[in-house]
């Protein structure tokens, strides 16, 4: 099996109805970022041949029947399926969702057998990829149980990285999935994230409060008294450089968010929709706390615009560039973990 310098990244290709494929072929049709890595998209070559012509892409696409064919600097398409596919864009599909099921598994199996480096997902619909055989709310899910982490929803942009202590939770339920024990760890993949993924040596980190205004000494419920503030006083007496909870509802807009590395939110919306309004089209999804580095776009299939030519592929090609860069730091964060003085001496 090769390594040369220039990276592999497995491209699970995502509801094929939505604007998946259009961003994909956007974002390679630049020819610098073949010079940076070598794409690999788990599909068909019939289908992406498909989306070239209805995109007028100029693109070339290889194809190959096996991951250990592919060429280095070139797109790859890997035939995951030989089978003709109807596409109606713009329209939920279970039977495109199982497209983008075997997609994903394949570009995984890739991922976890070293045949590409890294893996940036396109968008799926959560719910036409429910089956008897895959039974996950998402991407996140199902790669903590193949890739053996503590897996983790990680916003990210340059100057904001929001991680979230539940993510795809009813919020009626929340309080009920917080604990002790999800806090430190939580915390601490952040933590490790932040020092191997992203070189930050001593990372401080925010975590914003359950209820409104911290529950108002119990007034707007007790579980920050009890539960939140305690753990967090733990984990900063230990050395961790931890604090809040803060109140959730001007965090953002005071700017208080500059002042840490990253930032944990108790719940999926109260950390996602400041990160969303704050950076959209500029942030990437990266799922932290995995033995692999894992990627997307910050949206979804937009069913709305699918097909029509007016998908912006910022955000894909941001995950992209981002998985590379993590990718690299790891590799470096592991030589000098083992050698500390070579870092000392650079």
């Amino acid at each position: 099996m090769k390594k040369d310098e220039n990276i592999r990244v497995g491209i699970s290709i995502g509801d094929l109805n939505g604007i998946g494929p259009e961003i994909i072929l956007k974002t390679f049709e630049d020819p610098r970022t073949l010079e940076l890595c070598t794409p690999v998209i788990f599909a068909s070559s019939r289908v992406v041949n498909f989306f070239k012509k209805h995109f007028k892409s100029k693109i070339n696409a290889y194809e190959v029947n096996n991951t250990k064919d592919i060429v280095s600097g070139k797109l790859n398409v890997v035939n995951v399926w030989k089978e003709n596919v109807t596409i109606e864009f713009g329209k939920e599909d279970p039977k495109i969702g199982e497209f983008a099921i075997r997609s994903l598994e394949a570009s995984v199996k890739a991922l976890k057998n070293n045949f590409v480096d890294i893996l940036v997902t396109a968008p799926i619909n959560k719910h036409n990829i429910q089956s008897e055989q895959f039974n996950f709310p998402g991407h996140t899910n199902y790669l903590a149980e193949q890739l053996n982490g503590d897996s983790l929803m990680f916003m990210v942009t340059d100057n904001l990285k929001v991680g979230l202590l539940t993510d795809h939770v009813p919020v009626k339920d929340v309080p009920n999935h917080i604990t002790e024990e999800l806090i430190r760890q939580k915390i601490d993949t952040v933590s490790k994230s932040l020092k191997q993924d992203f070189a930050v040596s001593r990372p401080k980190i925010a975590v914003l409060a359950i209820n409104p205004h911290a529950g108002d000494n119990g007034v707007i419920g007790n579980e920050d008294d009890i539960l939140l503030k305690p753990t967090l006083k733990a984990i900063k007496d230990k050395g961790t450089l931890v604090y809040g909870p803060y109140s959730a509802d001007s965090f953002f807009g005071s700017h208080n968010y500059k002042n840490f590395d990253a930032v944990i939110a108790s719940y999926h919306d109260q950390g996602l929709i400041p990160f969303k309004t704050i950076t959209f089209g500029e942030g990437v999804n990266y799922t932290a706390g995995l033995s692999k580095v894992r990627t997307s776009p910050d949206h979804g299939t937009a069913y709305e615009i699918a097909g029509k030519g007016e998908a912006n592929e910022s955000s894909f090609k941001k995950a992209v560039y981002t998985g590379i860069e993590i990718f690299r730091r790891r590799e470096e964060y592991q030589t000098y973990s083992k050698n500390p003085l070579k870092k000392a001496t650079k």
